[in-house]
């Protein structure tokens, strides 16, 4: 596996770091991989995006079923 250095580090950058790394319960290295990771992620478009089946209920809803729904305070 390639490794990587990162030289002169700012100080408080550093800080931030060591501080998120420790709230994720991860190290500093793999804290900075993981944000590494997410940065250069490649875009999703809207055309890539896998959309779920749709749900079929039991019934249909209906103007008259949601207003009812609504006014039981189930919305």
């Amino acid at each position: 596996m390639a490794g990587l250095l990162i030289k002169d580090v700012p100080p408080q950058l550093h800080r931030r770091l060591k501080a998120e790394a420790k709230r994720h319960r991860r190290s500093m290295t793999r804290h900075a991989l993981v944000l590494l990771e997410q940065a250069l992620k490649p875009p999703v478009l809207p055309g890539d995006r896998e959309w779920p089946e749709p749900v079929k209920g039991g019934f249909p809803l209906t103007d008259s079923w949601l207003r009812e729904a609504i006014r039981a305070g189930r919305a």
